[in-house]
């Protein structure tokens, strides 16, 4: 796809489903929500790019994990009290390196900071889940209009740790698919291992979970298959090692967000759930 112009491999977010989501982009060989990462993975042949979004001082939404510069750049300060002008004279693969710090191999190369909107356009055949990590709800509005600007309605679900972001998303654009959160996920994890889930559920409904949390484990098989009755979506993070991968899919579960995206691609594909690219 980086290489002319090809027909989507997908119909929509969840049609294939989707099999293999790579963190971040392909965070394993290059600085981690860059565009290098994601046009990696592309080339790969991932299913989704996961990323996370924040709102900057001037309301453009940009591609970031933390909430603040130091562990990735040669900046300091958060996001959100920078401009976005002033995010571009950062170094985002100021820190990045595979060797313990021997060496680092996209320092001074150029690789900046980028927003939604130009992740969106550089891949525009790629499927993306996008956390929304600022807590001020107008993140919202304009992740709404950079969505709809870009015709990505069918291609994207919004996660977000915030409820009060989700809760808005489904009354401002129901077109836009969520997944849930954690205000959500722990009440039917709960009623699922007393066995009080309803018989369906109401709308559709996508996890995006840990295999465990606080030594307690949440995704087994009789999870995914009381969830799969139910119409749910499960996709788990972050696993990184191939004996785990394997123990998931084996569950039934639908897809694996990585650090490591050919080696999940690898597993899928060994293992007959997912046709090679």
């Amino acid at each position: 796809m980086t290489e002319g112009k090809k027909m989507r491999k997908f119909i929509s977010f969840l049609d294939p489903m989707p099999r293999v989501i790579a963190h971040r982009g392909d965070s394993r060989n290059y600085p981690e929500n860059t565009l290098p990462a994601f046009l990696s993975a592309v080339g790969m042949g991932i299913d989704v790019i996961e990323t996370d979004v924040h709102l900057s001082k001037d309301g453009t939404l940009v591609i970031w994990h933390d909430p603040t510069l130091e562990r990735n750049t040669d900046g300091s300060g958060t996001i959100e009290s920078h401009t976005y002008e002033e995010l571009l004279e950062y170094d985002a693969g100021y820190t990045f390196t595979k060797d313990g710090g021997m060496s680092y191999p996209f320092r001074g190369k150029g690789v900046r900071l980028c927003t939604l909107d130009e992740a969106l356009k550089a891949c525009p055949d790629e499927r993306f889940n996008v956390d929304l990590k600022s807590k001020d709800t107008t993140i919202v509005d304009e992740f709404i209009r950079v969505i709809r600007s870009n015709n990505a309605q069918d291609r994207v679900v919004c996660a977000s740790f915030h409820y009060r972001n989700l809760s808005l998303m489904r009354k401002k654009a129901p077109d836009i698919m969520t997944s849930i959160t954690t205000r959500e996920v722990v009440p039917l994890v709960l009623r699922q291992k007393l066995h009080l889930l309803p018989k369906k559920f109401s709308r559709k409904v996508i996890f995006q979970i840990p295999r465990s949390q606080a030594g307690i484990t949440i995704v087994n098989p009789s999870f995914v298959r009381d969830m799969h009755e139910r119409g749910a979506v499960v996709m788990v993070w972050t696993i990184n090692d191939e004996k785990s991968m394997r123990e998931l899919f084996s569950m039934g579960v639908d897809s694996v967000m990585t650090d490591d995206p050919a080696l999940v691609i690898k597993v899928a594909e060994d293992m007959g759930i997912r046709a090679q690219a």
